[in-house]
């Protein structure tokens, strides 16, 4: 079982940075793949990007490649995003999920999610 609590959601301004933060409970969590999805208003929840276990292998959204950086810490049983070049398109709440095996791009295949952070980019 994995518990997973997000934070770091603001409102910033277009062009801003933010950082966002997942941490995980359960001792297996360096095992487990992790994810960053979001769903804005209106809008299916969609892929943005993932890790492998390892940190060696990292995929993106085309939307968001370049600007974005998923990133974790299994000593700290944490796993970041951080967000550059924020466009109001980029206001969403973002989950972060995880999942036993190789990191996925499909949210259906991960097993346990967080509640979710609001970011908000203002034009």
């Amino acid at each position: 079982q994995v518990q997973l609590v997000e934070s770091g959601g603001k409102l910033v301004q277009a062009g801003g940075s933010l950082r966002l933060s997942c941490a995980a409970s359960g001792r297996t969590f360096s095992t487990y793949a992790m994810g960053w999805f979001r769903q804005a208003p209106g809008k299916e929840r969609e892929f943005v990007a993932a890790i492998s276990w390892t940190g060696g292998s990292t995929y993106y959204a085309d939307s968001v490649k370049g600007r974005f950086t998923i990133s974790r810490d299994n000593a700290k049983i944490s796993v970041y995003l951080q967000m550059n070049s924020l466009k109001p398109e980029d206001t969403a709440v973002y989950y972060c999920a995880a999942r036993s095996g190789s990191a996925r791009r499909l949210q259906v295949e991960y097993d346990y999610w967080g509640q979710g952070t609001q970011v908000t980019v203002s034009s």
